[in-house]
């Protein structure tokens, strides 16, 4: 890390500081099914630009993070401006670097952002689904940093979590991290940022993935659904594309929805011919534009630009997006004459859809604190996290898992279930310990569990008592009032992206990673008046100095 803990935190305030001084773009905001600039209620179109180098090849933090690196924005901003572009797609971002110089940049330049929470160690696994205390600070994290930009038009809480049918049950976690993200921008009084997610385009279940989404309470529903759609490829038509069953399917969709990333290059050069048609007559009354994939060359042949150091070397990909995004003109409406939108249905469950509206419960630190507190018998500080899964496999044999597991398709979630891997493993061996006679030998695993002192404080005692002896009880997790002021990951090597050494990628982003879970990250919290007073303090000092 090229930065120290201290040092990542002031550039961080200092960045949240300036980066509410200068906004100067009007705050996009969702009515019905469409966007809209708050500041006079003219509609907005999507005409973005997916903006960041391969991310899924990163197993960790070592991504590259294009916001982060002012010189690589001054470089590229003028080419985004060329190709009309309002809206740029970053997929993953590093919260220990500063973005200021380039949030100021894209927003002078009219360009809005659109970021994915996650990264690429923690997200939400679609064959392991979980939505807990690590993937919440991530994401809340991320929004205590970028809510002060007008510019940032939303946040995706996934993109391609769910991706066939036969994993339709992730969702149910996904939509959780939206419910829990939105809770979170209202209780610390941001401004309403929206949340969304981004699918993939499989046919068995993109309307039920679509209607899953968007329907529900407003509190816990997305407010915008992405698409990464690959279906027009070379010199297609609205028709045989498939563009027209797809506008069909959407049109009674309650939310806005676009395309997340476009541009097939199955035939190349990409003429983008499709782009006439998506800000159309035919498209606009149910889409709300797209984003074309992507600006970096790399070894997938997705590119629009060619990038070496200081130097771009535009592709035949750039000379024709940009011919066909200058001929268009989209019919615009007005929030004074946009039509009331009918609620979406939830989908039926059935043979290609799984997913319960019964959602994960909030992460809750306290929860989780009060449980741990409680216990005699833990995992041992020193063993390490590769050797939990053992350790889980015997103790589930030999007892009931129920209080720290989650299952999104029967929608039944432990109290536990988001509490950190230490916490949870720690709990089923103190089950294992009680049901064993208390007996010291009952908490030695071979040596990897621990007896400590178990306490209760008397704000805990209610909670245990809802969650019952075997954690399978009903207690709500609350939003906590706190935000994040130094969020630095441990062992981070993300870096400011030098946008020049590419390797290649593919059309989805993060959700291909696992989750958090077995992994730590470090955070600090103050209230939310010590972190203004602090920002204010460290901007001011940044200024006189």
């Amino acid at each position: 890390m090229l930065f120290s803990k201290f040092a990542a935190g002031v550039l961080v305030a200092a960045g949240a500081f300036f980066g509410s001084a200068h906004a100067s773009l009007p705050e996009i905001e969702v009515v019905g099914n469409k966007f809209f600039y708050k500041s006079n209620g003219s509609q907005f179109y999507i005409k973005g630009i997916a903006y960041q180098s391969d991310v899924t090849s990163s197993s960790d933090s070592s991504f590259n993070d294009p916001l982060a690196d002012p010189t690589a924005c001054k470089r590229d901003i003028p080419y985004l401006q060329e190709l009309y572009t309002n809206v740029v797609r970053v997929y993953a971002l590093n919260v220990s670097l500063d973005h200021s110089e380039c949030m100021e940049m894209l927003d002078d330049a009219g360009i809005y952002v659109i970021a994915d929470l996650s990264q690429p160690d923690e997200s939400i696994d679609r064959d392991d689904p979980e939505w807990n205390l690590e993937l919440f600070n991530r994401y809340t994290g991320v929004v205590d940093l970028f809510q002060n930009y007008t510019n940032v038009l939303g946040f995706f809480a996934g993109n391609e979590v769910s991706n066939d049918k036969t994993n339709t049950d992730a969702s149910a976690f996904v939509k959780a991290a939206v419910r829990d993200t939105k809770a979170y921008i209202k209780t610390q009084g941001y401004r309403s940022i929206p949340v969304g997610y981004s699918a993939n385009d499989d046919k068995d279940i993109r309307v039920d993935l679509a209607d899953y989404f968007a329907c529900g309470d407003s509190d816990e529903r997305a407010d915008f659904f992405g698409i990464n759609m690959y279906e027009w490829c070379g010199d297609s038509s609205y028709s045989t594309s498939g563009y027209e069953n797809a506008t069909d399917s959407y049109k009674n969709l309650g939310i806005p929805i676009f395309f997340s990333e476009y541009g097939c290059n199955q035939v190349t050069p990409r003429k983008f011919t499709e782009v006439g048609t998506l800000y159309g007559s035919k498209m606009t009354g149910v889409w709300s534009g797209g984003i074309v994939y992507q600006y970096f060359e790399e070894t997938n042949n997705y590119g629009l630009v060619s990038v070496s150091g200081s130097s771009v070397s535009t592709m035949d990909d750039f000379n024709s997006l940009k011919s066909q995004l200058g001929s268009i003109s989209p019919s615009t409406a007005n929030t004074k004459s946009v039509s009331s939108v009918s609620a979406t249905s939830c989908p039926s469950t059935g043979a290609d859809w799984s997913a319960s509206t019964n959602l994960p419960p909030t992460p809750d630190e306290t929860i989780c604190n009060c449980m741990y507190d409680s216990l005699s018998c833990v995992i041992d500080s020193d063993v390490s996290s590769s050797d939990y899964s053992d350790l889980y496999s015997y103790v589930c044999d030999e007892i009931d898992c129920a209080g720290i597991t989650g299952n999104g398709t029967t929608g039944k979630y432990g109290t536990y279930s988001p509490c950190t891997d230490e916490e949870r493993l720690s709990f089923v061996l103190n089950l294992y310990y009680e049901n064993n006679g208390a007996s010291k030998s009952a908490c030695s695993f071979n040596g990897k569990g621990s007896i400590k002192s178990a306490k209760t404080a008397s704000t805990c005692s209610s909670v245990l008592s809802s969650a019952g002896s075997s954690g399978t009880g009903s207690v709500s997790g609350t939003i906590a009032t706190t935000k994040h002021t130094d969020i630095t990951n441990s062992g981070s090597t993300a870096t400011a992206s030098d946008s020049s050494n590419s390797s290649g990628s593919s059309s989805s982003s993060t959700s291909k990673s696992k989750s958090g879970a077995a992994r730590q990250a470090s955070f600090g919290f103050l209230t939310k008046t010590l972190y203004i007073g602090s920002a204010i303090a460290i901007g001011v000092g940044l200024i006189v100095v």
